[in-house]
């Protein structure tokens, strides 16, 4: 459908990029991807790539430096191999939360990251919700940072009810809540939080009227579940409706995060497929496929009219 094109898949979410390649009526490129028994990585192109756009899905999830080297021995593979121009498309883009340094003498492994992509002959680079903007300010190259919200809004607006009061777990969702709110049209309730660790916050206030509403919790990432189930306790006694909703970009559930999120006041969990997610494991878990999205900026990219927001 689109000439000198060629769709690569790595081996972290092969799932997704068959649902791409279909959206564009293309196949897959082939290629070979060996792990030897010491655990180095080997990518071999099984087709020529020269003079041609090369795109490469391969979001970098748990394992994170796995995945990641893996990508960066796929883009020097086609630069080797003259490709014309190469683009990662990174939907989950690990060490995001990386940004900037929280202690001294800390690396900024986003910054490090991105440098690692662009010497490896990555030329632009495809993400989805990037946890903090500032990242793409490390690159040199063009980012494309796609929006979910759309995606997700278009899975659960019939599903939530008219009450509904959409909430941000902390400040920095804010603005995807009010996308969400905006959509629904509804109010935005904020929680403030106090980190305790790494991986552990308690919430101080609910910010906002959430009393005998139901409430619809907005991220862009679950990660071990603390974080959501911290606000649905926080929710609760402030006085919402133990029918609480999560809407969430990136769905990793590592650890014992669906441990924590069996509850009967959880009602739904609605994730994209940036990361690759077995629905089977929670029967209140709803996957949307992204696929469209970043088809159709494939697609804004080699020149063809498209629109990622679906309204």
């Amino acid at each position: 459908m689109i000439a000198d094109f060629t769709l690569f898949s790595g081996t972290a979410n092969r799932d997704l990029a068959i649902a791409i390649a279909r959206q564009l009526g293309v196949p897959l490129g082939n290629c070979t991807i060996r792990r030897f028994p010491d655990s180095e990585v080997s990518v071999q192109l099984d087709r020529s790539v020269r003079g041609q756009e090369v795109f490469i899905v391969q979001p970098t999830s748990p394992p994170v430096d796995e995945n990641l080297l893996e990508l960066l021995a796929f883009a020097d593979a086609c630069r080797r191999a003259a490709a014309d121009r190469i683009t990662a498309i990174v939907p989950y883009f690990g060490y995001a939360r990386s940004d900037k340094r929280h202690g001294e003498r800390q690396a900024i492994m986003a910054s490090l990251v991105a440098e690692l992509m662009q010497t490896a002959g990555i030329d632009r680079l495809i993400t989805v919700d990037l946890h903090a903007a500032q990242i793409e300010g490390f690159f040199r190259i063009p980012v494309d940072s796609l929006s979910a919200t759309p995606t997700l809004y278009q899975a659960l607006r019939d599903r939530t009810p008219s009450e509904t009061v959409v909430v941000s777990p902390d400040s920095g969702r804010i603005p995807m809540a009010i996308e969400f709110a905006q959509r629904l049209g509804t109010t935005v309730a904020v929680l403030h939080k106090q980190r305790q660790s790494d991986i552990e916050t308690t919430v101080t206030h609910v910010v906002g009227d959430v009393r005998d509403k139901t409430c619809l919790i907005v991220d862009d990432m679950i990660t071990t579940g603390g974080t959501i189930a911290t606000s649905i306790e926080a929710l609760l006694a402030a006085g919402a409706k133990p029918r609480i909703s999560v809407a969430a970009t990136h769905g990793l559930f590592v650890k014992d995060a669906l441990t924590k999120l069996d509850r009967e006041e959880l009602h739904e969990i609605f994730v994209t497929d940036t990361v690759s997610v077995r629905q089977q494991d929670f029967p209140k878990l709803q996957v949307v496929s992204i696929a469209p999205c970043i088809a159709e900026a494939i697609q804004t990219m080699m020149g063809r009219e498209a629109n990622c927001d679906p309204n």
